[in-house]
Parts: C-alpha cells; sequence; structure tokens
C-alpha cells in the first residue's frame, strides 16, 4: 500500500521580503581579462571615440616632446644672458632628470588615491608654473627650479598617456606608435622654434609657446575624459574594468621588486641615452672630424625626423615581426649604420646615414612599451611606465654627460666607439628582458 503524499502549505512572502530567483542563487560570473580582450568587438561609435581620445594623448605626448627639445638651442644664450660656463649649464640636464624622477615618484603615488583623469590635469599645473617662471627669465637659480616644475609636469603626463594607450584593447601597437611618433616630433618641432627666439631680445618668450599648448592641453583632457578614472574611460570604448591587485604593499614597493621592469629600465636607459648622445654630439663630430661647416648643425635634425617617420612608416612592419624580434632587427641595422658613421670619412654618407639611424632607433620605445603592457600587471601599468621613462630621462642625461666628457679627454674620434658600444649593451640587455607576463 503506497504511502500518501504530504501536502505541505506555501506561505506568500512578507510584505518587503525579496523572493530568491533561480539566478541569483548562482555566483556573479567573473570575466576572464584575456576572454573578453579576445572577443573585443567595439561599435562605431567606440572606435571614434578611441580615436578622439587617442589624438588627445598624442598632443599632450607632443608638449612632453616639446618640453624635452626646446633646451639645446636656447643653451648658448642662456650662457650668455646668465654668463655660465659649460659645467653649470649642463646642470639643467640634471635637474630636468631629477624632475622626471619626482613626477615618477609622485604618479606612482597618487594615481591609486586620485586616479588618471584628475593627474591628467594635475600634471600640466606644474608645467603652467614653470613655463610662466622661465618666460620672465628670472634669476639662474630660479629658471632652473623652473625646469625642475616642467619636468616634474612632463613626467606625470607622459606616465598617465602611456598607460592609458598601453590599456587599450584596439590596435595598442598602432596606437603607441603614433603617440611616441607624437614625442618625436615635438623633439622635432621645438627647436625649429627655439632657434629663432633664440636670436630674439627676448628670447624666454619662448616658454610662452609651451605656456599656450600647456593651456590647450588642459582644455582638451578635461573636455575629453572629464577628469574620470581610466577605469570608467576605458569602459566607454566597451572594455570591462581592469582587475585589482591583491597585494597589501604600496604601488612603489609592488614595482621595485620586478626584476624585468629593472631590466626594461636599464634598457631605455641606454637606449635614450645614446639617442641623446647622437643627437647632442653627432654635429660637433661632424664638424671637427668630418669637416663640417655651419650646416651641419641640420644632421641631428635629420636624426630626429628619421625617428619620427620609423615611429609611424615601420608600424606594419612591428605587427609581422613583433616587438622581440623587432628590437633585435633595427637595433643591428642601427649597428650597422653607426659603423658607417664612424669608418666612412665622407660628411654627406655620414650625415646620411645618421638619418637612416634615426629611422631605425625610432620603433624601438614604443616597441619596448608594448613589452612592458604585457609583462606587467595591468593594475600597475601606469606606475610602471612612469618609472621606465624617468630611468630614460635619466640615461638622456648621464650618458651625454659620459660621452661629453670621454671626449674631453680623448678627443671627439672616441665618441662613435662610445655610441657603439652603448648600442651593443643595449642589445644585450633586450636579450636578458622575458617574454612572459611577470607579476
Amino acid at each position: 500500500m503506497e504511502t500518501p503524499l504530504e501536502i505541505l502549505p506555501v506561505y506568500p512572502p512578507k510584505v518587503g521580503q525579496d523572493v530568491p530567483t533561480a539566478a541569483e542563487d548562482k555566483p556573479p560570473a567573473v570575466v576572464d581579462p584575456v576572454t573578453a580582450r579576445k572577443a573585443y568587438q567595439p561599435s562605431q561609435k567606440e572606435i571614434r571615440l578611441a580615436r578622439v581620445q587617442t589624438a588627445t594623448l598624442c598632443w599632450a605626448v607632443f608638449l612632453s616632446g616639446f618640453n624635452d627639445g626646446s633646451l639645446g638651442p636656447l643653451l648658448p644664450r642662456i650662457q650668455h644672458v646668465y654668463q655660465v660656463g659649460y659645467l653649470i649649464v649642463s646642470l639643467l640636464f640634471v635637474f630636468q632628470a631629477l624632475g622626471s624622477l619626482t613626477g615618477a615618484f609622485i604618479t606612482i603615488s597618487l594615481t591609486p588615491k586620485f586616479g588618471f583623469g584628475k593627474l591628467l590635469i594635475f600634471g600640466p599645473l606644474f608645467q603652467v608654473v614653470g613655463y610662466s617662471i622661465q618666460a620672465a627669465a628670472l634669476p639662474f637659480p630660479v629658471y632652473v627650479f623652473a625646469c625642475v616644475l616642467s619636468a616634474i609636469g612632463s613626467s606625470i603626463l607622459d606616465a598617465q598617456a602611456n598607460g592609458y594607450v598601453a590599456s587599450v584593447w584596439r590596435n595598442p601597437e598602432s596606437r603607441m606608435g603614433y603617440t611616441q611618433a607624437a614625442y618625436g616630433a615635438g623633439i622635432f618641432a621645438a627647436p625649429l622654434i627655439s632657434t629663432q627666439f633664440a636670436q630674439l631680445q627676448h628670447w624666454s618668450f619662448h616658454y610662452l609657446v609651451s605656456l599656450g599648448i600647456t593651456l590647450s592641453n588642459i582644455l582638451l583632457l578635461f573636455l575629453v575624459f572629464r577628469g574620470k578614472p581610466q577605469d570608467d574611460c576605458l569602459v566607454k570604448l566597451g572594455q570591462t574594468k581592469t582587475p585589482k591587485g591583491t597585494s597589501e604593499h604600496s604601488q612603489l614597493r609592488q614595482i621595485l621588486s620586478i626584476k624585468a621592469l629593472h631590466l626594461m629600465a636599464l634598457f631605455l636607459f641606454v637606449h635614450i641615452g645614446v639617442s641623446i648622445a647622437i643627437t647632442g654630439w653627432t654635429v660637433s663630430y661632424m664638424v671637427t672630424v668630418r669637416g663640417g661647416g655651419a650646416s651641419a648643425g641640420y644632421i641631428s635634425a635629420g636624426y630626429a625626423g628619421g625617428a619620427v617617420l620609423g615611429r609611424i612608416v615601420l608600424i606594419w612592419v612591428n605587427k609581422k615581426i613583433g616587438e622581440n624580434r623587432g628590437v633585435y632587427v633595427y637595433s643591428l641595422i642601427a649597428i650597422g649604420l653607426q659603423l658607417v658613421v664612424w669608418l666612412v670619412p665622407s660628411l654627406v654618407g655620414g650625415a646620411i646615414a645618421v638619418a637612416f639611424v634615426g629611422l631605425m632607433s625610432g620603433p624601438i620605445y614604443p616597441l619596448a612599451l608594448n613589452r612592458a603592457a604585457k609583462l606587467f600587471p595591468p593594475w600597475l601599468l601606469t606606475s610602471t611606465m612612469s618609472w621606465m621613462a624617468a630611468m630614460a630621462t635619466v640615461g638622456g642625461a648621464v650618458v651625454p654627460f659620459i660621452a661629453g666628457a670621454v671626449s674631453s679627454k680623448a678627443g671627439l674620434k672616441s665618441l662613435e666607439p662610445l655610441i657603439l658600444g652603448g648600442m651593443v649593451v643595449m642589445l644585450g640587455l633586450w636579450t636578458l628582458v622575458p617574454k612572459h607576463i611577470d607579476v
């Protein structure tokens, strides 16, 4: 005989009590960043917005390049106005490097607290103050202090821009190439303008041009990004939010514990140092060793123009061979061309070779940043970019100083072997940089 079924009473939910559903019984879905990136299909509106954001950040990075490229042609006028020698005026490069390091520490410390959008506005404020002081041509110690302020702002702005561009999922290699080309365009354009101001009575009014670019940057950065955190801006592009780290340590301690970061930073230290040594000393080499005249000054512009062109026209090559092989190929070709500059006693041939060295060297920096975007955790990307850029700036001050010191003892003929040695060291450091994510 079967047991009758027991029917239990069903009570209605109390007022205000939520009725559980099957969906609520399940844990929230966790979106895998790698899977989300592979499935990423932005709409046309999101693609247009990404282009606007990238163009705005290119203008910001152009300002950083303009800041770094302005000083050289003004040095003779600065020496004349302030009655200082080579040793004292060279301190400007040292203090600019100090400003870049300070900006890196500010970026690492404040980015977690205030976020991307606010620092995009905060950084250029240092430049507004710095350029205003420099335009007034105040006493030399004040001028040096203003250089530090400008370098701090440039460092903060550059790190935020590079960190954001590296975080955009669609065509990150091309975007980084265009962004760094904008930096090179700033370095190329600045001497053309500062050279003209160096010949005028009010030479310091060159910094009013820099101030105008800075103010336009602040306006555009506010209109496009509205001071919002990076995640909010990336979500507007259809991307998922960046995963957060679980470490209890500060960002500074986290990034200093990453071995790959120090290798990358040292690589860029040598790379940018060699690049600045080429632009700073090759003209003197061509005049003294190859018998060049006043027009030899355009050789450094040829290097800078080649670097800008290389960052744009070689993007398709970068996509084909990747950043790892790209750095090897470009570095080896650049070494071969630098041998031509050293061993072929021709002024015209050397000038052409220098321009092609710039063409080959140009893509190396953005390729290194693309590698960094794959190596380091997303939540540390802006801070690691800032640290690498600061070390690169320090290299841009230290290596040319070493080149000048060696040349003063052994003559300018020693310049080319020194530059070649730096290129070989740079290539060796790249072999030590890991290819896989290091967290």
